[in-house]
């Protein structure tokens, strides 16, 4: 499910518009949503990163959720990469609507260092990064 048809979209949240795709900026986590067909390959997500740096600052600790409503590819050492160069992720959820994207996410959930939930709704993933300790929820 989109994250604008869900029961979250009330939520507050800063919506970032790409040429490849969405985002959705919250307190302490952001979800995106890639366009179909895409290769969301490393110029992209350096793109993208530099705004969530520029929106949130440098020393943030933020959770991720990888809507994955599309089917578009990606490397998977691509978050190890992220994580290397940003280090604000603290942990991602993988929200996976098919069999091949829930093979994916297991796939990028075992390569990378960040810790890494596959999810089958949305409200699970936000669920679930919303009550991460690491990022201090309460």
């Amino acid at each position: 499910m989109r994250f604008e048809n869900s029961e979250f979209f009330k939520l507050k949240h800063y919506k970032l518009e790409m040429p490849f795709g969405n985002f959705y900026f919250f307190e302490t986590f952001f979800i995106s949503e890639i366009n179909e067909g895409i290769h969301f390959d490393w110029k992209m997500i350096q793109e993208a990163m530099d705004y969530v740096v520029a929106f949130y600052g440098a020393d943030a600790k933020l959770g991720y959720i990888s809507n994955r409503v599309n089917s578009y590819s990606m490397t998977p050492q691509t978050w190890n990469k992220v994580q290397k160069k940003y280090n604000i992720i603290v942990a991602g959820a993988i929200v996976a609507y098919n069999k091949m994207n829930y093979l994916n996410a297991s796939l990028e959930k075992r390569i990378a260092k960040t810790t890494i939930k596959r999810c089958l709704s949305l409200s699970e993933a936000i669920e679930w990064i919303q009550n991460l300790k690491e990022l201090d929820n309460k």
